[in-house]
């Protein structure tokens, strides 16, 4: 296996979960069976996950000086990920999420609050520069500052290194970003929102897919939870079908398959496979509680897929 290097700008929250037999209503106050504290935010979570699908990751990423932050640097060490782009910002506190999940379905609500993720500075990018060119896939988000995704994306574009961007929470961008873009994946929800088109089906999922292949993008995954992940370019079009497995907990599905698609791809595996692989590590994910210990290492993941065969 060749190990990749991917560069992953994103944000770090730490997951505040409780998990209920349902969620309240307006008003109402349920009791619930559990609570957990970990480590989360859609960059740290792709990071974690590329990190154990088998890739070298530097992390670019803002925290506070506070206990949270401690959190972070600790859950990064752990999974392998090297601290050096993992700034400290003296004045906003380390983000933060509150998570409600649904124990009958599997399902999520969840509040977030970026914190220190949200004031990445131009400076901060620069002295990460050389690790962003020197990357094999440049992975990223929009739950960071929207000017620090546009800077990254350009040094990672102008470096001819393959930019993934992830548009979640999903916030409308400029027509220059679009076009900086190889791989975007945007869920049926995030593509609807951008878009303007209904995501309930293969066709909805085409008609979203070529809607940002005109704006630019180089290429389009929209994952669509158990109806799969709809891939298409300018040349092809695929309906990945999604595994099957039974679902615990939801958190991070999305952010599983986002790392393991960036760690498939920096390798060398062709788009088809890295799509299947992504949709393993998304799979696994979903069958353990929490976000990023619940990301699944490599082994697991080979073999899921070694029992797990989707058509190639």
């Amino acid at each position: 296996m060749k190990k990749s290097k991917i560069a992953v700008m994103g944000s770090f929250v730490v997951d505040l979960m409780m998990r209920a037999k349902s969620f309240p209503a307006p008003g109402e106050t349920v009791k619930g069976t559990s609570f957990m504290i970990g480590a989360g935010g859609k960059g740290s979570n792709q990071g974690v996950a590329a990190a154990k699908s088998g890739a070298d990751i530097v992390m670019i990423t803002k925290i506070g000086d506070d206990a949270f932050g401690e959190i972070a640097l600790a859950s990064f060490r752990s999974a392998g990920i090297g601290t050096r782009f993992v700034f400290l910002d003296d004045k906003n506190p380390t983000g933060a999420a509150l998570i409600m999940v649904d124990e009958n379905s599997g399902q999520n609500q969840i509040i977030v609050t970026i914190g220190a993720s949200g004031n990445i500075t131009e400076a901060d990018i620069e002295t990460a520069r050389g690790e962003i060119e020197g990357a094999a896939v440049f992975l990223t988000q929009l739950e960071t500052n929207l000017d620090a995704v546009e800077k990254a994306v350009a040094i990672a574009a102008a470096a001819g290194v393959t930019v993934i961007l992830n548009p979640a929470p999903a916030d409308r961008i400029s027509d220059d970003l679009y076009q900086k873009i190889d791989i975007f994946t945007p869920n049926e929800s995030e593509a609807e929102l951008l878009s303007g088109i209904k995501v309930e089906d293969e066709d909805g999922a085409r008609s979203a897919a070529e809607f940002f292949l005109k704006k630019g993008v180089k290429s389009c995954v929209i994952t669509m939870g158990k109806k799969g992940a709809f891939f298409a370019d300018r040349n092809k079009s695929r309906l990945f079908p999604s595994f099957k497995v039974k679902a615990i907990d939801t958190t991070g599905a999305g952010d599983a398959f986002n790392g393991g698609l960036a760690a498939a791809f920096g390798e060398g595996k062709s788009i088809e496979d890295s799509i299947i692989f992504a949709s393993a590590v998304a799979a696994l994910s979903v069958t353990k509680t929490g976000t990023a210990k619940a990301m699944p290492d490599r082994a697991e993941t080979e073999a899921f897929l070694a029992s797990n065969k989707l058509l190639k």
